[in-house]
């Protein structure tokens, strides 16, 4: 795969979390798609503590989502 193919960013934390977690990443964007008006440490908070994701993970989920809705 060359460095133009790799994916960079928050998105490439997305295999690993898929993996992890046993959920795609479709179902942890709508989960923060519920949480509209929360800053960002209080949702990566909500990810760790209500669905036990790793600090990094639910960081670069949120990362991603709050990019998308830009």
């Amino acid at each position: 795969m060359s460095d133009e193919q790799k994916v960079k960013g928050p998105a490439s934390y997305f295999p690993s979390i898929e993996k992890t977690y046993g959920q795609p990443v479709s179902h942890w964007l709508g989960l923060l798609d519920g949480m509209t008006g929360k800053k960002h440490m209080e949702m990566v908070a909500a990810l760790k503590s209500e669905h036990g994701l790793g600090h990094g993970h639910a960081n670069a989920l949120v990362a991603y989502w709050r990019a998308q809705q830009a």
